[in-house]
């Protein structure tokens, strides 16, 4: 079953390390009940060669990206693994059925609850990498997503291709590239022989004067 870390939940909902009221903590433990029941897990992941060329860019098998931020965190690699995740459709319809009814609390509380049950399910996804990169005797860099710094989001066509994202695990891509169902995630995670520190998350973005943003995610 997934858990979602409360202290993400509020973050998410604005509180930045501020206690929650008890009506915001018995909301968000009632969206949290109702996610555990309604979320269906589902990822694909696999291993790609990373090649660099003169200009500074990455070309993973065909995918061409131009990114300081994700360079710098594929430094010393050659190799990494591409990953989709999501949650289905449930956190979704659940969200929906909320702002239908005007129940405008809980829907916020779900909305708070699926992004940090999804971050969770990815870290579990990650780990499994990490232990079967740890059977060659790799390390894994922090994974990086399309929008994070200067890694652009169109970068995301190229990675549903390589993994047919749509196809084993139901997530597709719109035209404005977004992903639906919306509580998914894909990432390049570098493969190395040693680890190195590097910004991961909200260090890697360029979005400073963002809500959500997390001072101390600086370094894995």
């Amino acid at each position: 079953m997934l858990e979602a870390d409360r202290r993400e939940v509020y973050r998410y909902l604005g509180l930045r390390g501020r206690e929650p009221d008890a009506g915001t903590a018995q909301t968000v433990e009632e969206a949290v009940a109702a996610l555990q029941e309604a979320v269906e897990p589902k990822q694909v992941s696999r291993r790609f060669p990373l090649k660099r060329d003169g200009d500074g860019g990455l070309d993973i098998e065909g995918l061409r990206v131009q990114s300081a931020a994700l360079s710098r965190n594929l430094s010393g690699c050659d190799e990494v693994y591409l990953m989709a995740a999501t949650l289905g459709l449930g956190p979704d319809r659940l969200i929906a059925r909320a702002q239908a009814v005007g129940a405008m609390h809980l829907a916020l509380a779900l909305q708070a609850a699926s992004a940090a049950m999804i971050e969770a399910w990815c870290d579990e996804v990650n780990d499994g990498l990490r232990r079967e990169a740890a059977g060659r005797g790799k390390v894994l860099r922090p994974r990086f997503s399309p929008g994070y710094g200067d890694f652009p989001l169109d970068a995301q066509t190229g990675l549903f291709r390589l993994l047919g994202v749509q196809k084993t695990i139901g997530v597709t891509l719109t035209d404005s590239l977004l992903m639906l169902p919306t509580k998914s995630v894909t990432a390049v995670i570098g493969i190395g022989d040693e680890a190195i520190p590097c910004p991961t998350k909200c260090a890697a973005c360029n979005r400073t004067d963002c809500a959500f943003r997390d001072e101390r995610r600086d370094t894995p």
